[in-house]
Formats: structure tokens, sequence, C-alpha cells
């Protein structure tokens, strides 16, 4: 397989940069009695396909007790549109998928314009040669080797890095002229502290980074999941997992099956809506952003000096994606922002929740948590917007605002059979605003950030919805207002629309690192613009440019 010296070069960068954060190391899945084949399927030859090359977590199970969720993801798709067929096969590492040729029996079938769901790494962490498996690949992305005779195939052979086998397989289903997109991996039923275990070691971000670097499509399947099933609670997710900690039973399979047809509908393109079933159009709506069920709001971070004024943070995950920790390689602009503060004279506590909105950070006692703690002299930016627009009014995130800026309510029903007024989405922010300033701290409003949509050559501006709501909250309240929006999309227009891609890594939301750093320097520019400079004081004179964790 060749690869241009530039993209290799890449490769190896953030190959380090994972080896420094790799965690612990990690056991390969449970091994299970049996690994059926897969089943035949008859592809119908004029239709296109979707194939699926993993191991026991997708593949044919033994039914109810254990299933893999490739199984149930074929009735989410019209099979008068599509062949759905799922090749994977317990046991198997990304390496062994190869070696065994089960990839060249799935690349074989693979025709033009078809696409490969390519998901690997729980048995990538296995031994490189013993006598049972033989199946580990070497950690990471970089182009190194390791020769070993077989003990298992008694053959001679050249193990290569886990990056390595990934890449060939999106690079030989390019060959063919079909589309690779790549997941990351199932969540295990591991917990610590009340939370489940989201990536197994640093396969999934290692999967998130090959198909950035290789510029294509990546469902972050294992947030999407572990965001369901971390507020059930571990002993009612237990129930899923009946064998082990790695493999779910049918309806684990469904759920997991579901989140990857919902991640697959928010991809750029829309590569697979025209080929949905009825029950596929009808999984959930394309999530906007991933929706943090589990709330880390409130605790503040390592480091907190009480006797100094500090930085409040609340928003959505475009302020902090997830934990804050690069989950799936997404990043807020919340997280590096702290690098241009002087931290000897100020905190900066991130304290945004991914998958809220204005509402329902509100409602749900997030924002309780954090204004409990402001004192005379902080400072609170909020950026709410990207959710207040999604589902009904009563669905069951309950996170719909009213559009506009007036004092106009609706009565819902929620799923839980209370009852609530919603109001507008000016009116949320007009209640962090008065509680901010009746604690003696200084609210200031950001307009949210820009998506990765374009218009003849032009980003998509908020000046005719929330940028447009956020500012007359922030003018009707004699506060500070920061048109994040359009400072960043003045920056994406000089940059234009090839350069901001690779911002995105995903769908057209999320940022990675360097969108998110862009960002950050957006608020900052316009921290250091407001009139009174109080907050601007705080900023470091000349900032190392921020550090990735």
């Amino acid at each position: 397989m060749h690869l241009p010296g530039r993209v290799i070069a890449n490769l190896l960068f953030v190959g380090l940069v994972s080896a420094q954060a790799q965690d612990l190391p990690v056991a390969p899945a449970p091994d299970l009695a049996t690994n059926p084949p897969a089943a035949t399927t008859r592809l119908h030859p004029a239709l296109p396909s979707i194939f699926i090359a993993s191991d026991s977590t997708a593949a044919r199970g033994a039914g109810a007790n254990q299933q893999g969720w490739g199984v149930p993801f074929a009735k989410y798709f019209d099979p008068t549109k599509v062949n759905v067929v799922n090749r994977a096969r317990g046991g198997r590492s990304s390496r062994t998928f190869i070696t065994e040729g089960l990839w060249d029996q799935l690349l074989a079938d693979v025709k033009t314009n078809d696409i490969v769901l390519i998901q690997f790494g729980h048995n990538d962490a296995g031994q490189i040669n013993d006598a049972s498996r033989a199946r580990g690949s070497i950690p990471g992305l970089g182009e190194e080797t390791k020769e070993i005779d077989n003990q298992v195939t008694k053959k001679h052979e050249v193990v290569h890095t886990f990056g390595w086998y990934i890449r060939k397989m999106i690079a030989d289903t390019r060959a063919k002229g079909a589309r690779p997109i790549v997941l990351s991996l199932t969540v295990r039923n591991i917990w610590r502290d009340g939370q489940i275990e989201r990536g197994s070691g640093s396969y999934s971000l290692w999967l998130a980074e090959s198909a950035k670097a290789a510029g294509v499509p990546f469902v972050e399947l294992t947030q999407l999941v572990a965001d369901k099933l971390e507020p059930l609670g571990e002993t009612n997710v237990t129930a899923l997992y009946p064998k082990d900690h790695t493999h779910f039973n049918a309806e684990g399979a469904d759920i997991h099956a579901q989140f990857a047809v919902i991640g697959l509908k928010n991809l750029e393109g829309k590569p697979v809506d025209k080929f949905l079933s009825a029950a596929g159009k009808e999984l959930g709506e394309r999530r906007e952003e991933r929706d943090v069920t589990a709330p880390r709001v409130g605790p503040v971070h390592p480091g907190f000096n009480k006797s100094l004024p500090t930085l409040w943070l609340i928003g959505d995950s475009t302020v902090k994606n997830g934990r804050g920790d690069g989950g799936g390689g997404l990043w807020g602009w919340g997280d590096p922002i702290a690098a241009y503060f002087d931290k000897t004279k100020i905190n900066v506590e991130n304290q945004a929740l991914g998958g809220t909105s204005s509402r329902s950070f509100l409602t749900t006692k997030l924002w309780e948590a954090v204004r409990a703690q402001i004192k005379p002299g902080d400072f609170v930016i909020m950026q709410f917007g990207h959710n207040d627009g999604g589902g009904a009014y009563g669905d069951n995130r309950a996170r719909r605002s009213i559009n506009g800026s007036g004092d106009e309510t609706v009565e819902v029903t929620l799923a839980t059979g209370a009852k609530e007024i919603v109001h507008t989405y000016v009116w949320y922010l007009r209640q962090y605003i008065a509680d901010t300033k009746a604690a003696g701290g200084t609210p200031i409003v950001c307009s949210l950030i820009p998506r990765n949509d374009w218009t003849d050559g032009k980003v998509r501006r908020a000046g005719n919805s929330h940028g447009k709501w956020a500012k007359e909250a922030a003018e009707t309240s004699g506060t500070f207002f920061i048109d994040l929006n359009n400072l960043i999309a003045d920056r994406y227009d000089k940059l234009g629309q090839d350069a901001v891609k690779p911002f995105f890594p995903t769908e057209h939301t999320h940022t990675g690192w360097d969108g998110a750093v862009m960002n950050a320097e957006c608020v900052v520019e316009g921290i250091k613009n407001l009139k009174d400079g109080k907050l601007g004081s705080f900023l470091l004179p000349n900032p190392e440019p921020p550090k990735k964790p």
C-alpha cells in the first residue's frame, strides 16, 4: 500500500502524541466459545451495498444472549434500496482480519459507490505472537514493524501498527471506488466512580486520528452510546452484558446499531439517508450535538484558588465537548482558552455541558451548581443556541426554547408527566445575566459559533436567529456582548471552505483541537474589545500557543 509522504508524516506525529496520552495497557476482548462465520448473503447486483468490517461486537452472535450490532443494523435500511452485508468476525483484530483473508473476501464484493464501515480495536491489544491467537497489532499509528515466526500460522510475518492496518483498509476501499467510514469502538461495561468507560485505551482516538488524516468520515459511536448508557446506571447496564464486559445481548446490540445509524445520518453529505427504512428514518432526530446526560457541572478543577476571581464558562458542547478530554478528537473552545489567562491572577472554570440549551442548563439545575459559587469580582461567559431549536418542547431532552426575545410562553407536558412553562431563548439568557449580577459578577454574552455550513463560498451566519437574539439579550439588559458568530465567520471566510474543513473532523458542528483554538482566539479578541477592560486585564501579554492535553 502506497501512502503520500505528507500523510505518513502526519500520522507519525499523531502517533507520537497518542502514545504519550495512552492509557494503561488494555486487555483484549474476552474470547467467546465460538465465533461463527459471517452469514452468507446474496447481494442484489443492481443495488449499492453497505459492508461491515469488524469483530464480535458487530458480528453475528449466539442469539438473544450475545449479539453483535451489525445484526439489528440491517433493519434500519430498506432492502429494496441497499444491501447490508455484515462481514464482521468474532475474535479478529485489525491485523488478523487482514491476514486471515477476511478483508480480501469482503473487498472482492465491493464495487464503486459502496460504503465500507470499519471498526476494530477490541482485540488489537492481544499478544503479537503466542500459541493461541497471535492477533495483537503494534500500538499506535506509526510505521514500526516487527518480524515474527507466527506460532499459530507457522508462517513468517511482518506485524504492523494498528494505524497501518486501518490505513490499508481505507486505501483499499478507496481503490475500489467505494467510500470508507470509520467508527469508534463499542462501549465496554466497565465503570469507575459512577462513569462508564469511554473507549478501550487509545483505540477510539487512533481510529479518529486515522480517519482525520485520511480525510474520511468518522462516527463517534463510543461517546454516543456511552451518553445513552451512563444515565441508566451500572446495575441496569450490566443486564445488557450477560456474558462479560465487552459482549452485549440483543438489546445492547440494538442500542449500538441505532446510534451507528444516527452517527451516519449526521455525516456531511448524508451518505446513507436515501437508503433508510421507515425505522431508520424515525431513529431519533439528527443530533446537532452530542448529549452528555451525566453532568459534571459544579465541582471545580484541581488548582482552583478560592482567593482569586474566577471566569466561569457555561454553554453547550461547542464550549466543552464531552468531558473536556478530547474524546473522539473533539474539543470545545473553553478548553484551550485558559492558556491565554494569567492563572496566578484568575481561575478559568469551564462548566459547559454538551447537549444543553439555554433552557435545559437552567431547568436541570446545572446553572444552580455554578451560580452558588459565583462571588463578587467573578465573570460569567455564556454561549447557547445550538440546541435551542431542536426537537419538540416536551420531548425526552426537554431543551427547546421559544425562538425570539419576547415574553411569550408555552405550557408543555414532559416525558416524565410533569408540567413546565417554556420561555423564549432571550428570557433564559436574561436569567443567567440577572443571577450573575445579583452575585456581584460580570456577565458576558456570546453569540453561538458558526457551523461548517457554506453557501456560495461564504459560511452561514446566525445574524437572523440566535446570534441576533443573543445580542438583543445583552443590549436590553445592559450586558457585555461578544459577537463570536461573526468574529469566527469572518476568519472562516478569509481562510476559505477547504482550509476550514479540517477544523471539523466528524461533522459540521464540533471542532477538533485546531478549530477550538481558533475559536478561543476569537473569544480572546472579543474580550480585548470590551469597553471596561476588566476581564482583559487578566490576559497574558504574550501567551504561548495552547498545548493539546
